[in-house]
């Protein structure tokens, strides 16, 4: 199969790794070669948070500046900031509620206007699908399930060969029996966000 080369980036607390195990686990259960990396950061403390995930052939993880096929950002300026690994062939899906970082809660930095980051991510990918993913995992039950609402919105992208009853049991296996449900739901509000978008 053709190598994808998927990042995605998020701050801590957001799911981030959770989301990279699921897309793992639904590479194995359709038999789908991967390697999956992780970069933690201070994420305990609103840091940064970044997976790479290379589906297919591959001997590395490592996806340079300019080789990202597909983007998924769960934070607006992580997922600018995240935008040298793109080229003008990525797909970007991005949330655009933001979390601004302590320094700028604490006036000591400015977090910059989301319509502007929105504009500088469309002018640099081939194609962005930015949307309000914690209003819909608010809807589908809890802000935390904010992540498979993402993954859902990848899933319809059309950027990953995976069938969707592969993620839903990969969700299944991944996630603690009392929020399968919950999860399922933000699943299909993030997959059916992308009809609309």
């Amino acid at each position: 199969m053709q190598t994808i080369r998927l990042i995605i980036v998020a701050v801590g607390g957001q799911g981030n790794l959770l989301s990279s195990k699921v897309l793992a686990e639904a590479a194995r259960i359709e038999d789908m070669p991967v390697r999956l990396s992780e970069i933690h950061g201070m994420a305990q403390r609103g840091g940064v948070v970044e997976s790479s995930l290379v589906f297919g052939d591959a001997d590395s993880t490592i996806i340079s500046d300019g080789e990202a096929d597909i983007l998924l950002g769960f934070e607006p300026g992580e997922t600018l900031r995240a935008m040298n690994r793109c080229s003008e062939t990525t797909t970007v899906i991005t949330n655009t509620h933001p979390m601004p970082p302590f320094t700028a809660a604490i006036g000591k930095g400015v977090y910059p206007d989301i319509d502007e980051v929105i504009r500088v991510i469309r002018e640099n990918a081939a194609r962005l699908y930015a949307f309000d993913a914690m209003d819909l995992a608010k809807q589908a039950g809890n802000p935390m399930t904010m992540n498979i609402v993402l993954l859902g919105a990848l899933l319809k992208s059309g950027t990953l060969p995976f069938s969707r009853q592969s993620i839903e049991e990969a969700v299944r296996r991944k996630t603690k029996p009392a929020f399968t449900d919950m999860n399922l739901a933000a699943f299909e509000m993030g997959f059916s966000a992308l009809e609309t978008t």
